[in-house]
């Protein structure tokens, strides 16, 4: 089975992540954006925590679409204010996830996502979500060991 990990990153947790299930033969695939959030972390988590907030789509750099190789695809995204991030938001534009098995991954400071989760759970009734808590300080391989591979 061939499976494809998309994700976000802003400040690191994703790219471990991606570097963990790359070790475990899963493709990896990483979004850039055109734009750039502030460098000051308190307006960085203001404006992005805004955008997210208002469904904001991120402009991507480079995007391929193209999944139809594989089986299943993991979407990987930091929560910003309770939501997905503004460049996920784009990705689920831009993926024909139709009869594909997919789920997605969640990283925050919490570790908990309701609203994003709610959310989901009403476009994609069958998809599974797993929510971890700040994956550069907390040992996220056991969770993903157990629930995807």
């Amino acid at each position: 089975m061939r499976r494809i990990f998309i994700y976000y990153s802003l400040s690191g947790n994703g790219d471990l992540i991606a570097d963990y299930l790359k070790s475990k033969k899963i493709d990896i695939r990483k979004i850039k954006t055109s734009e750039e959030l502030p460098k000051n972390f308190i307006l960085r988590i203001l404006t992005g925590g805004f955008l997210a907030g208002i469904n904001h789509k991120g402009k991507l750099i480079d995007f391929n679409n193209n999944i139809e190789k594989y089986d299943e695809i993991i979407i990987g995204s930091p929560i910003w204010n309770g939501r997905l991030s503004c460049p996920i938001n784009t990705v689920l534009d831009k993926l024909d996830l139709k009869n594909k098995n997919f789920m997605f991954i969640l990283y925050s400071g919490s570790g908990k996502a309701p609203k994003t989760e709610k959310l989901l759970k009403k476009r994609y009734k069958e998809t599974k979500i797993i929510n971890l808590k700040e994956p550069k300080v907390n040992d996220f391989k056991e969770i993903l060991n157990k629930e995807i591979l």
